[in-house]
């Protein structure tokens, strides 16, 4: 089995291309955190996106933006200047998109549900009522 589950932000805009044929791939990295305290680090995880999920990516995503990717790992073969080289990517197979396009620009803003009040959420107990399950 080959499964790749990440969650971070992107660290650039997708870049969306489209092969000979016509498909839309789009590229990105996604920086993940790692680590706690002083030995916290962030490593950086491209991504390859294929057709119509390329494109809602393309049009959606931008830096910053936090997202959870499922797929899998891909390790491919290249040559440059001459030396061969090896390199991994995760090929996604969806995509969540964590935040909003106003949370990206803002991250100390905290998240806000839209049309709901949900601060008195779970304040009324009842113990007299018996839960049905």
């Amino acid at each position: 089995m080959n499964k790749v589950i990440i969650v971070g932000r992107l660290t650039r805009d997708p870049e969306v291309r489209y092969t000979q044929t016509g498909k839309a791939v789009a590229s990105f990295s996604v920086a993940v955190d790692s680590g706690y305290g002083d030995k916290k680090r962030a490593d950086f995880i491209p991504v390859i996106v294929w057709d119509k999920l390329a494109e809602v990516c393309g049009n959606n995503l931008t830096k910053g933006r936090r997202v959870l990717v499922e797929g899998r790992l891909q390790i491919r073969d290249y040559e440059k200047d001459g030396q061969k080289r090896r390199a991994a990517d995760v090929v996604a197979q969806n995509i969540e998109f964590l935040d909003t396009k106003q949370a990206a620009n803002n991250p100390s803003a905290p998240p806000k549900t839209p049309g709901y009040d949900t601060s008195s959420f779970g304040t009324e107990v009842f113990p007299e009522e018996e839960i049905p399950f």
